[in-house]
């Protein structure tokens, strides 16, 4: 009897608010936010946590009263400013909705910013991976301008200058290089003429045609 008691008890939960303005609309960084959470707490408790309908949840039983305060605690503290928590790539490439290809293009000529990498070890691997992150008041600030839609706009068009540009270069070489194949016949012609006029001028000394 005892034992149905505590299963049929009520679970404890604890919930937090997890505003878009931390979100930024990404389900992704909601994810990251609760991998970032769970990393603190203790590992038998971490399953016991999970992001909902824009909110944490933490569901523990009752014989775990204990660790659900000292858990809760936590969990306070690590959302305590969490809306700076840096923006990882995949979280950047969701929120804007960009390919991870235009993120490496727009970091490289600086109109994504980077505020520092950070390094992590692949799991059961030696090998380690070093990315950029963001400082996600940025990474909101190029959405909230819808950025992304110009740069890709202004990328076309230099796309399109630079085919112009190739374009009249190879014109311009292939015109020099005809211009110089019509030189280098002329002086063949002009040099054979030579060699002909030479070879006269010798006959004609030899008084063959007197």
């Amino acid at each position: 009897m005892i034992g149905r008691a505590a299963e049929s008890s009520p679970p404890l939960i604890g919930e937090w608010p997890l505003p878009p303005s931390v979100t930024l609309g990404s389900s992704v960084r909601a994810t990251g936010i609760e991998r970032e959470i769970r990393a603190r707490l203790a590992f038998t408790i971490r399953k016991c946590l999970s992001v909902e309908a824009q909110s944490v949840v933490l569901r523990m039983s009752e014989a775990e009263t204990d660790e659900f305060k000292a858990a809760a605690a936590q969990i306070a503290k690590t959302l305590d400013g969490i809306e700076a928590l840096p923006v990882l790539p995949r979280e950047a490439e969701d929120i804007l909705a960009i390919s991870p290809r235009e993120r490496h293009k727009w970091l490289k000529d600086g109109r994504l910013q980077s505020i520092g990498t950070r390094t992590v070890k692949l799991r059961g691997r030696a090998k380690v991976v070093t990315f950029h992150v963001f400082d996600p008041r940025h990474i909101e600030d190029v959405l909230d301008r819808d950025l992304p839609a110009l740069w890709r706009e202004n990328d076309a068009q230099a796309a399109t200058d630079n085919r112009r540009r190739a374009a009249g270069r190879a014109a311009l070489t292939r015109a020099g290089n005809g211009v110089g194949k019509a030189a280098d016949a002329r002086h063949a012609s002009e040099g054979s003429q030579r060699l002909k006029l030479e070879g006269w001028d010798a006959f004609e000394k030899e008084g063959l045609l007197r």
